[in-house]
């Protein structure tokens, strides 16, 4: 990493904003930390253009942080954003304005460490880019797959089968280890030993007795339901929001 990033907290609760500030200054990756009590003072500092990594609560008197982040949208250069908040109401909407992470309050530490990693790899390696393309092989013709229209991929053998919106599938020569490693920053998510799921295309997660799905779409508007192994629920459900036992 070049530098450390650049980091603003935002949160209307002093012992929040104390604690979470406490955290991350016991991380190397975490540069400056500035800190806002409401949105409208946040905006005030994120106008200054030098933001790397905002830490957003979402419920708070007049702008929510629901409300910066679409603002924010309009930014030249907007920084990453990590929602932290006691609610897990908004964790699709989040995703939807490509949040880097969702952490539920109270926060743990490793869990932080986490979203913090993840903002690290955007910013190194800009794997966050939805419109990144993978050279696939077809009947010795080599096309190009954008990575944002994979719905989820599957380990077959050496290979990893992706499987895209259109209903077509692909495979390519690559360990599902490493691919999950590399694309975790935009936003795929381990679910299984074999597979590797595009949270942005996760129409549905399903609990039943203990056990999880995800679904998403297929060909001809039909959806693929998924199986979530139960060492990777735990993953899930905090992405979704969802406090675990």
């Amino acid at each position: 990493m070049a530098r450390a990033l650049r980091t603003l907290v935002v949160d209307d609760e002093q012992p929040v904003l104390d604690e979470l500030v406490w955290l991350l200054g016991r991380d190397d990756r975490i540069g400056t930390i500035d800190t806002a009590r409401s949105g409208t003072e946040a905006l005030r500092r994120l106008d200054v253009g030098d933001i790397d990594l905002l830490f957003l609560d979402i419920a708070m008197p007049g702008l929510t942080g629901i409300d910066i982040a679409r603002l924010l949208d309009k930014f030249k250069s907007p920084p990453q954003i990590i929602f932290v908040t006691a609610h897990d109401a908004h964790a699709v909407e989040a995703f939807d304005l490509n949040a880097v992470d969702y952490l539920l309050k109270p926060i743990r530490e490793e869990r932080l460490r986490e979203s913090v990693r993840r903002a690290v790899a955007d910013a190194v390696t800009g794997a966050g880019d939805p419109d990144d393309t993978i050279a696939v092989e077809l009947a010795g013709v080599t096309r190009f797959v954008s990575r944002s229209q994979v719905t989820h991929a599957e380990a077959q053998g050496d290979y990893v089968r992706l499987h895209t919106l259109d209903g077509s599938s692909h495979l390519i020569r690559t360990p599902l280890g490493s691919l999950a490693e590399e694309w975790a920053s935009a936003g795929f998510l381990r679910i299984h030993r074999s597979l590797v799921v595009n949270r942005a295309h996760i129409l549905e997660v399903r609990m039943s007795s203990g056990r999880a799905s995800v679904v998403v779409p297929a060909v001809g508007g039909r959806t693929s339901e998924l199986q979530v192994a139960r060492r990777h629920t735990r993953a899930l459900r905090e992405l979704i929001g969802e406090h675990t036992p």
